[in-house]
């Protein structure tokens, strides 16, 4: 999401300690960042919320330290990032998706619940450094410079993880691809 006018705006008066300002950027953020999250957590939407408002606490409490380095969005999923990490150091590492509860009967639903589910137990049996990288670029659709940054890594390994997930996935998803030619 790039710095519109609106955003530089909020960004502007959260940055003086506007409380109203900050909710604003938080209302504008928070899914994309939970999102992150529950991806990072393997689909655990209880700890990604609580990670998730922990990331929007230290973003407030960081704020006057944004340099504007990078986009906003982008130093919000490094935070995120972070609190992933503290949180794995914490805990047991988190367990892989389970089986999905079936969805609707109708056929266009079943199947793409199904290309869901695949997807997902695909990504979770990645390596983890080319999981998280495929998240953040994939995903989050970030450049791979942004990725780089938020996961603080030289743009090459970035870069050779993604191609290394890509390759994974499509091996993994090659019966959905020869099913949407056939």
């Amino acid at each position: 999401m790039p710095l519109d006018e609106d955003e530089a705006v909020a960004l502007a008066r959260a940055r003086a300690g506007d409380v109203q300002a900050f909710n604003t950027l938080v209302t504008r953020h928070q899914s994309r960042v939970r999102q992150q999250l529950r991806r990072l957590t393997r689909g655990d939407p209880a700890l990604a919320d609580d990670l998730a408002q922990e990331t929007f606490v230290q973003a407030w409490r960081a704020l006057p330290g944004f340099r504007g380095d990078a986009r906003f969005a982008t130093w919000l999923y490094r935070i995120a990032y972070h609190r992933f990490l503290m949180q794995c150091r914490a805990e047991p590492p988190l367990q892989p998706l389970g089986d999905a509860a079936a969805g609707p009967a109708d056929a266009a639903h079943v199947s793409s619940d199904a290309l869901r589910i695949d997807l997902e137990r695909a990504l979770a049996r990645l390596p983890e450094p080319e999981r998280i990288a495929i998240i953040h670029c994939g995903v989050l659709e970030l450049t791979h410079e942004e990725a780089a940054s938020v996961l603080g890594l030289p743009l090459g390994t970035l870069k050779s993880q993604v191609a290394r997930a890509k390759a994974r996935l499509r091996i993994d998803l090659a019966a959905w691809q020869a099913e949407t030619c056939a």
